[in-house]
């Protein structure tokens, strides 16, 4: 089909506003999947996704859609201000404009929670348009403008839908109205549609079709945005990829230019690597063969390559006799929370090894280095772009690949100053260097934006003060709502703020931010020990003056949880050089000498005598044995 036929264009949104239920209504009303096989988030093929209804991995999918001989209304006549370079609301088509006939509508459903920004920036690359989705009964939302922001530095072109419009909860025209004033438009050009009955959804793909401009062709521009001659030679961006044992890495692109079949030699630019196309095809939305790619559409090309390391996000799958750059790629992922992955037996250090590269194939902004420690032995020291995307890897190895783990405390990277003059990088608690080696310390911080009703200011404004938060700027949002404009270290975000915010807000708050900078911080190590020996899973960079409540906290909850042992133990917490918190866990009270009967008197004080001195000899060189479950209870005590 030719590229004015053919539409790209993503969903984007802030978290549980309906962007899977409004795709899976896409699917239906075009055909694509018959109604008979539907199926709630269709697009959600991960158990993980469908059981905490959430979208984890962006899917892409292809629809046909026809419009009649008609004549589309114009669009554009009430908006307020042209198409811009930075993403407009649509193209102004004259009275006169036909458009008829069947198009290819290429659909990339992507996640809404703001740790898996980089799966939205990634599909925007790969789309001319963008649905921009707004719940009608919550209105714009933080991550609504962190969405709309990437969607305008794409230069999208972005068409605004509120949903929900069924709901008896629904305030849809004031939503329409926040919309409307949000992106500087008119009430005509807002789409009202429901994607649990499907109310205003074919009208919806009219207006995609109509508003979302037809695929641009590669203007051949490097790496470092240097045009350079146009070719008809095909040229195309991964955005994604997928791994099978049967065929290897699996490519996920967007046509840019030409178009490629079964058996064309081609070659990763920036890899260096040729291959053979083994299959080629599009998403419907499984994996379906076809004859041929074209410019401007979206599939995949399986590559047969099954060594690790080859195929990249960002990299260029060009013809072989392809002499140009690469096209310009994405921006490297950067990890902001780190933590130690181990088998809980060593037995088992070579699947992990393998199920880490395994899962990195299908989420490339993960990382992961080797790592050894002296109480869990060998294991991993993974980054992750935020908390829920720490969660979702750990728990998708622990399901797709049967391992157990124990995960340490998540931490951040921390610029450490020595007295001697030296600039170390510290990402892990374990490494950070005693108080008194510290010059200085640097951490980073986030810019942040919380969207509340005014009534939950007061708490909000004493959990920020918790949380070293330095509040720049307030004002109202919308209807009886408040924007907050923040600073906070990275650091404190970790610590449970999320659930606390939206605790605090009954859930009606929400929060969206980016890491700005890094700024000097004040704190310091904590070692967790118990009886006696420091647990490195356990230990924690904290704020200086949070030190003693950390420390009792921390201490407590694990005296809470640990086993008895024959032997007392201690449990304590040691900062600024000194113990600081502590706590002991009394031995198991077991008589030797309570089976015996009759006999001398002596004969059972000598056995006591003795089960006393075995008692101080496991005190003195006994250790304990802490079990898996308490590991991830640790990791799960609410901080």
């Amino acid at each position: 089909m030719k590229p004015d036929h053919i539409r790209n264009f993503s969903i984007i949104a802030h978290i549980d506003h309906g962007k899977s239920t409004l795709a899976d209504r896409m699917l239906e009303i075009t055909g694509t999947i018959e109604k008979r096989k539907m199926q709630e988030q269709v697009l959600d093929s991960m158990e993980l996704e469908r059981e905490r209804g959430i979208t984890i991995k962006m899917q892409p999918v292809r629809m046909k859609w026809r419009i009649g001989n008609r004549i589309i209304r114009p669009f554009g006549e009430s908006s307020s201000s042209p198409q811009t370079p930075q993403g407009g609301i649509g193209e102004k088509l004259s009275p006169q404009a036909g458009v008829n006939g069947e198009f290819i509508l290429n659909l990339i459903d992507t996640p809404g929670h703001i740790d898996f920004s980089y799966e939205v920036s990634r599909a925007l690359k790969a789309v001319e348009g963008s649905i921009l989705l707004v719940d009608a009964t919550q209105g714009v939302q933080a991550q609504t403008l962190t969405t709309l922001n990437m969607a305008r530095e794409a230069g999208l072109t972005i068409i605004p839908v509120v949903s929900k419009i069924d709901s008896p909860l629904a305030s849809t025209e004031e939503v329409v109205t926040e919309v409307c004033q949000l992106l500087n438009c008119k009430k005509e050009d807002v789409v009202k549609v429901s994607g649990k009955t499907g109310e205003g959804v074919a009208f919806l793909l009219d207006e995609i079709i109509r508003r979302v401009p037809a695929p641009r062709e590669a203007d051949g521009s490097d790496s470092e945005g240097t045009p350079s001659t146009p070719t008809p030679s095909f040229r195309s961006l991964i955005f994604d990829f997928q791994y099978s044992n049967h065929t290897g890495v699996i490519v996920f692109v967007r046509v840019m230019s030409g178009e490629v079949k079964k058996h064309d030699r081609l070659i990763f630019k920036i890899a260096g690597r040729e291959f053979e196309a083994i299959e080629v095809g599009i998403f419907k939305p499984d994996n379906s063969p076809t004859e041929k790619l074209c410019e401007g559409e979206i599939g995949y090309i399986v590559t047969g390559i099954k060594e690790p390391g080859v195929a990249s996000v960002g990299d260029t799958v060009a013809s072989s006799k392809d002499s140009l750059p690469p096209l310009p790629g994405y921006m490297s992922p950067r990890p902001v929370v780190w933590a130690s992955i181990y088998p809980e037996s060593q037995d088992d250090l070579s699947l992990l090894r393998q199920a880490l590269g395994r899962l990195r194939l299908t989420d490339s902004s993960f990382t992961y280095e080797e790592e050894a420690s002296g109480t869990l032995g060998k294991g991993y020291r993974c980054g992750f772009l935020g908390m829920l995307h720490m969660e979702i890897v750990t728990e998708r190895l622990r399901r797709e690949f049967d391992l157990e783990l124990v995960v340490t405390q998540p931490s951040i990277n921390y610029a450490v100053t020595m007295k001697d003059g030296k600039e170390v990088t510290i990402y892990s608690p374990s490494l950070f260097p005693d108080d008194h080696e510290i010059k200085s310390v640097s951490e980073p911080i986030v810019t942040m934006k919380i969207i509340t009703p005014p009534k939950f200011l007061g708490a909000i404004m004493k959990s920020l003060f918790d949380h070293e938060a330095e509040v720049t700027a307030t004002e109202n949002f919308g209807d009886n709502r408040t924007m907050l404009t923040l600073v906070m270290p990275l650091r404190e975000l970790m610590r449970n703020f999320f659930d606390e915010v939206k605790s605090l807000s009954s859930g009606y708050a929400s929060i969206s931010y980016d890491i700005t900078d890094n700024r000097i911080a004040d704190v310091i190590r904590m070692d967790i020990m118990v009886a006696d020996e420091p647990i490195v899973a356990f230990a924690r960079v904290v704020s200086r003056r949070r030190a003693q409540e950390e420390a009792t906290k921390m201490v407590e909850k694990l005296h809470n949880i640990m086993p008895r042992e024959l032997f007392t133990y201690k449990i304590q917490a040691k900062a600024f050089g000194r113990i600081i918190a502590s706590e002991s866990i009394s031995g198991k009270k077991k008589d030797a000498a309570a089976t015996l009967s009759g006999g001398d008197i002596t004969r059972k004080m000598k056995l006591r005598e003795k089960q006393k001195e075995g008692r101080k000899r496991l005190k003195e060189h006994g250790s304990v044995n802490i079990p898996q479950d308490v590991f991830v209870k640790m990791m799960r005590s609410g901080d």
